[in-house]
């Protein structure tokens, strides 16, 4: 019998240390969904981004009861093993709305995330257990570990109350991007919610607790949504380049036959070739025609 693990208020010291607002809660909905809340009503605010620095908040809870995922998806997660946290980032509106660039945002937060949890294994001294036991990026948002998803993220754009809408707004405004990253860092393995799903404890040996990996992560991360952010605002095109390159390393799907699962209830089967310049993904078909794939669930074939 599989014993209910109680929900309790994350532990964050290290990530209080860097960010410039944490809200930790033991239960909620959605980290998301608070976030977004927090920033519609004010309680949640988020300062100008002053000499070279990005203002970033995290909300934090251990326990998701309506996690969501991309296109509608659910996301469980379970308490005292994964983490469920939201980094909100103010951006100018122009850059967050800005089809030929705003793509490259959520590729950012996949980008941190790795980062952070390779940071957190090498301060730790962990190891994989296996050579090829690397962490990679399915696109658009999911983080996968030999062909299995270990973590999700969502990036939702919220108008805070101080911007105008519709004909009052500014294209020179800050909108506010909420990054949800949920990760299955210490799941056993009869605990995993799909066949499909993996965590981190189950590929690297040496792991600190828990609570330790959940705020040295989240540490990581908002030093790295700060550092990679700033980099974009001042130069989104040069940093699109920079970044295709980047994610070509890392991207799992790359080279391999996939299938891409339009909201329409379509399909369109081929081979992943890599990324245009707006980050959508370029998917070959046997006929040769190359298809750009903006929205889709993509799985392996």
């Amino acid at each position: 019998m599989m014993i209910a693990l109680k929900a309790a208020t994350p532990q964050l010291p290290r990530t209080t240390a860097v960010a410039d607002h944490v809200v930790a809660v033991d239960e909620t909905d959605s980290t998301n969904a608070l976030a977004v809340q927090m920033i519609g009503d004010g309680s949640l605010t988020l300062p100008d981004h002053q000499d070279g620095e990005l203002a970033v908040a995290v909300v934090a809870a251990d326990r998701q009861t309506a996690g969501r995922g991309r296109n509608g998806h659910k996301w469980v997660s379970q308490p005292g093993r994964c983490s469920t946290m939201s980094y909100a980032v103010r951006i100018p509106r122009a850059i967050a709305t800005d089809e030929s660039v705003n793509g490259w945002l959520q590729m950012i937060a996949g980008l941190v995330t790795l980062d952070a949890l390779n940071g957190m294994i090498e301060e730790y001294g962990a190891a994989p257990n296996q050579p090829d036991c690397s962490l990679e990026l399915k696109w658009p948002n999911d983080v996968f570990c030999h062909g299995l998803k270990l973590g999700g993220l969502l990036s939702e754009l919220v108008i805070p109350p101080s911007s105008g809408t519709g004909t009052d707004a500014d294209a020179d405004d800050d909108v506010v991007i909420v990054f949800g990253v949920g990760l299955n860092l210490a799941l056993g393995a009869c605990r995993l919610p799909t066949p499909q799903s993996t965590s981190l404890q189950l590929h690297v040996s040496g792991l600190p607790s828990f609570g330790e990996m959940r705020d040295a992560v989240a540490e990581r991360q908002v030093e790295g949504f700060r550092e990679r952010l700033m980099k974009f605002i001042a130069d989104p095109k040069g940093q699109a380049e920079s970044l295709r390159e980047e994610v070509k390393a890392v991207c799992w799907a790359r080279g391999r036959q996939v299938e891409a699962h339009f909201t329409d209830g379509t399909t369109l089967t081929g081979e992943a070739i890599g990324l245009n310049e707006d980050a959508s993904l370029i998917l070959r078909t046997q006929d040769g025609t190359d298809h750009t794939v903006r929205t889709a669930d993509v799985g392996v074939l």
